[in-house]
């Protein structure tokens, strides 16, 4: 699967992570051009990419696919991550993997928005 993972999330234990387990991961954190957009312009990126948005940046976020989805415009998918600290690398990866593996499918997380 092509995931974005925002730059409140660390490249190296969750980006290489999932890197591992075969998904195709581009980090922000990791690009500094990429890490200078603001959120809107990232979900744009995402979907630009076919890219599902992983994100702790929820309370940000979420008010943005509000208005995507009320103007009809798409993106690739979003995981919100409500409720896991930064420090929980293992648990991410894992909630995160775990869905990714239930919709295998990219054209299943089409406009679609999960909270962890």
């Amino acid at each position: 699967m092509r995931l974005l993972i925002d730059a409140n999330l660390s490249p190296k234990r969750i980006g290489s992570a999932l890197s591992k387990r075969g998904h195709d991961v581009l980090s922000l954190a990791a690009d500094p051009p990429l890490g200078a957009l603001d959120d809107p312009q990232v979900l744009t990126f995402a979907a630009s990419e076919n890219r599902i948005l992983v994100t702790r940046n929820s309370r940000d976020f979420a008010p943005i696919l509000r208005e995507w989805a009320e103007g009809d415009r798409h993106h690739s998918g979003c995981i919100l991550i409500w409720t896991l600290g930064h420090h929980e690398f293992g648990a991410i990866v894992t909630s995160v993997a775990r869905l990714l593996k239930d919709r295998p499918a990219a054209n299943a997380w089409r406009d679609l928005t999960i909270a962890l």
